[in-house]
């Protein structure tokens, strides 16, 4: 909004263009989207136009087109295809039930300032998700590119009912869409700012024109409605609320951390700030507005913002001029619409999955550390194996045991001296490093609580243990220790009373004004003593080899 209020005169030819571009990029992808979702393209399109005038108000990208997309229309079609069972109007109502839930949860985190919680989802297990749910699209599309009927309801099911129909494919359909993925794959690489998609439907319908295809059995869009979505707010049983509220929840956390991760992504290569929090605003009043004009939950497209980035795009301006240029569509150009055929759009939606895939991602996930792409792999087959929203659960879960994995077994070091080199450092890390007799120099890297103090007292002992010579202090390095809970409290009380046992002195360095605050509170300071809380290594070896009458 700051840079609508701020508009410079020379961003025009930028978002015109990238408007213009944008239109005609997402007209054919969000009908394929709208397909996807299980509410008909022409919902595809008009769950587009609420959100593009509400962010370019609420937003704090300057950039990030935001309108149906790929990983939040399947998860919708998952949640409410057992509720629909094959009525439309149901499966509409559902919908924007389900944009309305989303809607509210992202204000919810708004008012309760939840917008950390895009970091839940680590890159590992956003890389694992988004394949998962690309194998997952591509299998959702292969009844629209054969001519087959799939009634399974099952992803394992689906394939295995495709596998078994082979002989039964539509040699026309399949001709359609292998002629548009081709097209799609191809013309992408070479023109990555070109309208591939919109490019891509009208060779479709221009063949199935020319040969009669639809004669044929190549399915086609059929008959739009007339007119543009009007105002209604969608009627439930309460008991179906309360259903599709836990798959909502899978929905705003995926589609939250998508619009936020392409949001910073931008940001940072234009270099301007977005606010984590206004973004759950915006999403959330974006998909309210979605709910009470036929929409379904939406997120943000990284396709569409980056042809927009392409083509100079500097403000939400560009997206108000797409939205000007889809009424018009809506308006005045229905019947080419109701032409595009269901495979070609069957077609784009596996092309978008196929960029979902990040081969190069697992490969260097590989190389830099095997447990991150083993947590990818399995988050990928989480999801492949478990409802896809379940899956949502999966992953989150599955990043926070990495995090309480690393917090609970960080890394820790004893520190010594090496020749020639000033400081302090981790024997293990240089050969021929020692410790200061009679000194141990410990460091914990994390901050203690209750998930690693049985960690930590376990290794502290140990180090005294590993020293040959006897021990006289024991000095625990904190800069790593920012804070402590109360089990943490008592862990250092104990390790104090070990250490005391075997008449080996316990001091603090390097210790923060927060923490000292928490050592006074908690009586620690006390137990511990004043004199032995020091804020530099160096004054806490200089007071060691004061009492214990050494030279260094």
């Amino acid at each position: 909004m700051n840079r609508l209020l701020a508009y410079q005169r020379s961003w025009w030819r930028g978002d015109v263009l990238a408007g213009i571009t944008v239109a005609a990029y997402l007209i054919p992808q969000c009908m394929a989207y709208g397909e996807l979702a299980g509410v008909g393209s022409v919902a595809g399109l008009w769950a587009i136009l609420p959100p593009m005038l509400i962010y370019a108000v609420l937003g704090s990208s300057s950039q990030l087109s935001i309108g149906p997309e790929s990983t939040t229309a399947v998860m919708t079609a998952a949640a409410i295809a057992p509720l629909a069972m094959g009525n439309p109007a149901t499966g509409a109502t559902l919908a924007a039930v389900m944009a309305l839930l989303v809607g509210g949860l992202c204000l919810v985190g708004y008012g309760a300032r939840l917008g950390f919680l895009a970091n839940l989802l680590s890159k590992p297990i956003l890389v694992g998700y988004m394949a998962g749910v690309a194998l997952i699209m591509i299998v959702s599309q292969l009844g629209k590119v054969t001519g087959l009927k799939l009634e399974a309801e099952s992803l394992l099911g689906t394939v295995q009912e495709f596998l078994t129909h082979l002989d039964a494919v539509h040699p026309p359909t399949v001709a359609v869409a292998g002629v548009v993925l081709g097209f799609l794959i191809v013309l992408q690489q070479r023109f990555r700012r070109a309208p591939v998609p919109l490019l891509g439907v009208l060779l479709a319908t221009g063949i199935v024109a020319i040969f009669q295809l639809d004669r044929q059995g190549v399915a086609v869009v059929g008959e739009i409605p007339a007119g543009l979505p009007h105002f209604v707010v969608p009627q439930l049983m309460v008991g179906d609320w309360v259903t599709l509220l836990a798959s909502a929840v899978g929905i705003a956390i995926v589609g939250y951390s998508d619009t936020v991760l392409t949001a910073r992504a931008f940001a940072a290569r234009n270099r301007y700030k977005i606010d984590a929090n206004q973004e759950l605003l915006a999403l959330g009043v974006a998909n309210i507005g979605n709910a009470v004009f036929q929409g379904f939950p939406i997120s943000s497209s990284g396709s569409r913002t980056l042809i927009g980035d392409a083509l100079g795009s500097r403000s939400q301006v560009f997206s108000l001029v797409a939205f000007s240029i889809l009424i018009l569509v809506l308006l005045f150009f229905r019947p080419i619409l109701a032409l595009f055929p269901k495979a070609a759009l069957g077609s784009i939606v596996i092309f978008a999955a196929l960029r979902l895939i990040d081969l190069a991602e697992f490969r260097r996930l590989a190389h830099f550390r095997r447990t991150e792409f083993v947590l990818a792999i399995v988050t990928t087959v989480g999801v492949l194996l478990t409802d896809l929203l379940v899956g949502v659960g999966v992953a989150v879960a599955l990043s926070v045991v990495d995090l309480f994995a690393r917090i609970a077994r960080p890394h820790d070091a004893i520190l010594g001296r090496v020749e020639g080199l000033a400081g302090l450092h981790d024997i293990d890390d240089w050969e021929g490093a020692t410790t200061i007799p009679g000194l141990v120099i410990y460091r914990y890297d994390a901050p203690l609580c209750f998930a690693n103090v049985e960690d930590f007292k376990r290794r502290a002992l140990a180090a005294v243990e590993a020293e040959a010579m006897p021990v006289q202090w024991f000095i625990l390095s904190t800069e790593a220790i920012a804070e402590i809970d109360i089990t943490a409290v008592d862990a250092l009380a104990e390790l104090q009373e070990a250490l005391q046992a075997k008449n080996i002195r316990f001091a603090l360095a390097r210790v923060k004004q927060d923490l000292y605050a928490q050592l006074r509170r908690s009586e620690l300071l006390a137990l511990i003593g004043a004199d032995y809380i020091f804020p530099t290594l160096h004054t806490a070896i200089e007071q060691f080899y004061q009492q214990n009458e050494i030279r260094e």
